[in-house]
Order: C-alpha cells, then structure tokens, then sequence
C-alpha cells in the first residue's frame, strides 16, 4: 500500500553503500498539521534505496515537498534475540507538488502565523 504526505525537507543524509548491491540515503521532513486545533509538528524520517539515492541531495534542504512512500517491516534475529525493524521507503519525492487526482496540484503552504486572528468575544484581555 502506498502513502502521500507533504513537508518541509530538513535533513538530508549522505548516501551509505550497506554492501557492494545495496546502498540507501535517508532525509527528514517536517510535517505540520492541526489536530483538534492545536498546531502539532512532526519529523518523519523516509529512506531512499539504490537508484532512487541519487534523487536528493542537499540542495533540497529547506523546499517543500511531497513523498510518496511505503511501509516495510523486517524480522531480524540474531543469537536469539528478535527484533523488528520498520521503513519508511519513499517511491517518489516531489518538490512542489501535493497529492491529487493528476499529481500536478501545488502545494500551498499554509502555516499557523498566516490564519486569521481567532474571534475573541471578551475583547482585549488586560492579561
């Protein structure tokens, strides 16, 4: 199953060559959202495999983005203990854009500074 979210890239790590036919590159985004209007913000880390390293870079440090990604689970045992490892794949990632019928919508940054001022029926409170 596939995943779309969008976000502010605030970390871009180098690519890691784990053999000599696998390497991955990690980056981070900044998600803000709102829930149950209170502004929550979250850094969400997604992981890019084999070709798909070379899609970002540091030049993309700070520009919007949308992800398109999966999610993977692995098992992983060794002398006895078990652990579970979880990844975020990113598929594509997309400077711009915002998920939509033909994927060419942009996105529009709305943030927390830029909503209109809440209605205030006390007035001026003198605290």
């Amino acid at each position: 199953m596939e995943y779309e979210i969008t976000g502010k890239i605030v970390e871009v790590y180098p690519v890691i060559r784990v053999n000599e036919r696998f390497r991955k590159r990690e980056f981070v985004i900044e998600h803000k959202s709102n829930i149950g209007g209170q502004a929550v913000i979250d850094f969400i880390k997604f992981q890019l495999t084999q070709e798909k390293c070379d899609s970002v870079d540091e030049s993309w440090l700070k520009d919007e983005v949308m992800v398109r990604f999966s999610i993977r689970g692995n098992r992983w045992e060794k002398n006895g203990a078990v652990n579970y490892i979880t990844n975020l794949n990113a598929l594509t990632v997309a400077r711009g854009q915002t998920a939509g019928d033909d994927g060419q919508q942009n996105i529009r940054n709305i943030r927390l500074e830029d909503a209109p001022p809440p209605d205030d029926e006390f007035g001026e409170l003198p605290f």
